[in-house]
């Protein structure tokens, strides 16, 4: 829809795992140097962890196009299967076709194994969402480990799921399996405001636009901080944003557009929240009692009159007002008060030194 408004040949922030908009992270490119290194070497058991849209799907389809077609891969991307589905899965995947139980699938997928091994032909095994594995299936996932020969695996095994994969992993009854895991490696978030105007800007381009600033620095900042770096919450603001902005006719994406889509989606930052649904942050914690606050500034001030009441008050006469821009973070606090109280730094400081707390045991200055 907003496509042609914004010169581009295609959307650029669906949410599908297009491996032609993969974005190489330092941890995607590290993630891929361990798969080859895991799948070249026969290490057998590989696990990829990631938080849920960090790109795990993308980046399996990116490298299931660039195997060499020696290669056969097993892809499962729907781990809901119980045993008997998980063999009857992998026979269509393998195109295994004589055989009536559990016992005749193995021997034929021995057979194939070791045929290919012998030829020198890498065998792969790919698991998306193994995070909701059973524990039984992913004991039949350990046995399928025991194919191998005296010096490399027959089988290689990639497992790739959500951070609770690495809790599943760590289960009593599963300790044989995660004994078996050679490598494990992260897919993390994009780390700050600049890998994720590299991100946007790296999509546009792939989509076929010759501006690369259809997103203003505000919004980019904003973008980062309702996402908390995760690619598929930013193409979610992103897409929404430039929906929007095509509907008020805006050819630069500001600020105010992609707060009114994390609105809309509840993905305003955590820091705003509360302010949003009307509640109030509570007021900084003292430092001193009232009493103390009090013989503070009799001392500094050489009389008796409290700035900050008498012994008796709990309140303060002290008020701080912040001010914050809309484009960022930065908070400012402007202090008010009497007009008989230290409006100074300087004044504040001479005020303290008067009263005795700046100095050290020896009447030193701190």
């Amino acid at each position: 829809m907003y496509a042609e408004f914004y010169g581009l040949r295609e959307m650029p922030f669906a949410l599908t795992p297009d491996p032609r908009y993969i974005y190489f992270t330092p941890s995607h490119t590290e993630v891929m140097a361990n798969l080859h290194y895991g799948i070249e070497s026969g290490k057998g058991l590989i696990v990829v962890t990631g938080e849920v849209g960090t790109g795990k799907t993308t980046m399996l389809r990116w490298v299931m196009q660039r195997l060499d077609r020696t290669v056969l891969v097993a892809y499962i991307f729907n781990p809901r299967l119980s045993v008997p589905e998980f063999y009857q899965h992998l026979a269509t995947l393998f195109n295994i076709t004589n055989w009536e139980n559990k016992s005749d699938f193995l021997i034929e997928l021995g057979k194939v194994l070791e045929s290919r091994h012998s030829r020198g032909l890498r065998t792969v095994l790919i698991i998306d969402e193994a995070h909701g594995l059973s524990t039984n299936v992913l004991e039949e996932v350990r046995l399928l480990c025991n194919f191998e020969s005296d010096t490399a695996k027959k089988l290689q095994i990639i497992l790739t799921g959500q951070p609770e994969l690495r809790t599943v992993l760590n289960y009593s009854d599963l300790r044989q399996l995660k004994q078996r895991v050679a490598l494990r490696c992260e897919i993390t978030a994009l780390p700050n405001v600049e890998e994720t105007a590299q991100y946007i800007a790296s999509r546009l381009k792939v989509a076929g636009t010759e501006r690369t600033d259809i997103f203003s620095p505000g919004a980019i900042d904003y973008i980062f901080r309702c996402s908390e770096g995760i690619p598929r919450n930013i193409n979610n603001l992103c897409d929404n944003a430039l929906l929007n902005g095509f509907a008020a006719s805006e050819p630069i994406i500001n600020r105010a557009a992609v707060e009114e889509v994390a609105a809309t989606f509840d993905m305003v930052p955590r820091s705003e929240r509360g302010v949003q649904n009307g509640e109030e942050r509570e007021a900084p914690a003292r430092i001193f009692r009232a009493a103390g606050r009090a013989e503070l500034w009799a001392a500094g001030n050489g009389n008796g009159d409290s700035y900050f009441g008498s012994d008796n008050s709990g309140g303060s006469d002290e008020t701080f007002t912040a001010i914050s821009t809309p484009e960022t973070d930065i908070v400012y606090h402007e202090y008010t008060s009497r007009t008989d109280a230290p409006a100074t730094i300087e004044e504040l400081g001479s005020a303290f030194s008067r009263s005795g707390l700046g100095r050290g045991n020896n009447g030193q200055s701190l």
